[in-house]
């Protein structure tokens, strides 16, 4: 029997890449380290994934996008709520209450932000344009891509060109004076970042979260797109299997070793993990160039995301709130995360999920640093940040703190040792500006392969990053495959 093909996780990206593998014919085993499945609710997967794959085509179940409407409630000071429908048309009528300006310029901020996330979209369904090739291929679809960016006119051209360095406060500044509504629209340029409004760049990663969204939803989309992956028959999934070791012979992938001690050979390995465990844990280092180590060691991944899971006696009252007032708000809160200390006024943003038997709500909560200044993640502070979490919805929605009937604080370093997230960090690797596209996870290796032949990387850490699911996987297994075909014509 030949082979496999080891897949290192069983993230979206992970998965998707098995079962393009399975579907070329390749005998494909996953390996998992959790014996839950690990990661975050997925984001926007490119319809041609769907497609190519038959997702929801058979007995694993229809593929489902998650459209909640209104897609977000924000916390007014006055203590009532603005409602942001999926409807530019209905969503303008509840910005009207807050400001006759800003609901005219609604629809045209919802169209401009809609046509520029469809460039990035074409950007992140391929993988990442090579600008030193000489390949006529690559030189042709980097022309293309530039035509696309020039078929958005002069003024939408210059915009989208403007925007990428942009800080999102800037960015809202130009188009709107409400703080509640440049509160919660900033907060989806910063989600998962360690970086606060007035960052540069943060407007850039505004509109990387529309990628795929309806016009004017500015979160990442969710999908049961995961669940029909795990169901889908045709690769072989090992749960509580532990990499500990990748092995090398003469340049070439040869094998990977678990905690177990098990052995498993292969010529072909395809890791989900954050590239930094890849490359510096889990290889020899003597078959990288120093310099490689060196830009691997000092890729970031800073995480400043704690999750906070409530247990209710009934329902809320809401399906997702969002407390983020002001961008002074955001920027107040990541100034403390600057110094280590948790943010004493976090952004807060809770989904409710209710049924006839349970009620719970899950917060994001942002800013709570990996690495505390002057203590250590112990009960205390898990207890605190707690506090704080209960409090600001309590001051959101009067009794909430009353319907709770118990609560699990996931710190960042409880999210890395669940989750395998490195510092805490989602998406492996922050998603800046210098870390992205061409330059993820690090320049010159975007193309998913690394200096380890048979060795490639795909995940969040990957191009084209969080929140958009499955691409880096596909992307990379066509890397993968078109490699295996080069070398059985060799």
């Amino acid at each position: 029997m030949s082979r496999p093909i080891v897949v290192i996780g069983s993230d979206v990206d992970a998965l998707v890449a098995a079962h393009y593998f399975a579907r070329a014919g390749s005998r494909v085993v996953v390996l998992e380290q959790h014996e839950h499945d690990a990661g975050l609710a997925p984001g926007w997967t490119p319809p041609g994934i769907v497609h190519e794959l038959g997702l929801g085509s058979d007995a694993s179940g229809a593929f489902e996008i998650e459209q909640p409407d209104p897609w977000i409630s924000v916390v007014l000071p006055d203590g009532g709520r603005l409602d942001l429908a999926r409807d530019p048309a209905r969503a303008a009528d509840a910005i009207r209450r807050l400001s006759a300006r800003d609901a005219a310029r609604w629809p045209d901020f919802c169209d401009r932000m809609a046509r520029l996330a469809r460039v990035l979209a074409k950007l992140y369904t391929a993988p990442p344009p090579d600008l030193l090739s000489r390949d006529w291929r690559e030189l042709a679809r980097i022309a293309g891509l530039a035509l696309d960016v020039r078929r958005l006119g002069r003024r939408r051209m210059e915009a989208f060109l403007r925007l990428a360095a942009m800080s999102v406060a800037d960015l809202l500044d130009d188009w709107f004076e409400s703080d509640a509504l440049k509160g919660v629209l900033a907060a989806a340029g910063v989600i998962h970042l360690c970086q606060g409004p007035r960052s540069g760049g943060t407007a850039f990663r505004l509109l990387h979260h529309h990628v795929g969204n309806a016009p004017g939803v500015l979160r990442p989309l969710r999908s049961n797109v995961h669940t029909l992956l795990t169901k889908r028959p045709g690769i072989e999934v090992r749960r509580d299997s532990k990499v500990s070791r990748i092995g090398v012979r003469d340049g070439h992938i040869a094998s990977v070793g678990l905690a177990g001690g098990e052995q498993i050979a292969t010529d072909c390995v395809l890791s989900g993990a954050d590239p930094r465990k890849t490359l510096l844990q889990w290889l020899d280092p003597g078959w990288l160039d120093p310099e490689f180590t060196r830009a691997a060691r000092h890729v970031r991944a800073r995480g400043v995301v704690a999750r906070v899971e409530l247990a209710l006696e009934r329902a809320p009252g809401f399906t997702t709130i969002a407390i983020a007032p002001s961008l002074d708000h955001l920027e107040r809160a990541y100034d403390e995360a600057k110094y280590g200390r948790v943010s004493t006024e976090p952004y807060v943003e809770a989904r409710a999920f209710t049924s006839e038997s349970q009620h719970r709500v899950s917060a994001h909560v942002q800013y709570a640093p990996h690495t505390l200044a002057n203590a250590h993640w112990g009960d205390s502070e898990r207890i605190r940040l707690g506090d704080a979490v209960v409090g600001a919805l309590n001051r959101a929605v009067p009794g909430f703190a009353a319907l709770v009937a118990g609560r699990r604080i996931l710190a960042p370093p409880d999210l890395e040792a669940r989750y395998g997230y490195p510092e805490g960090q989602a998406y492996h690797a922050e998603l800046t500006l210098d870390q992205a596209l061409w330059m993820r996870p690090l320049p010159g290796w975007a193309a998913y392969r690394t200096p380890i032949a048979g060795l490639y990387l795909c995940g969040p850490g990957t191009h084209p990053g969080g929140g958009i699911a499955g691409a880096a996987g596909a992307n990379a297994a066509r890397i993968v495959l078109s490699d295996l075909r080069g070398k059985e014509r060799e």
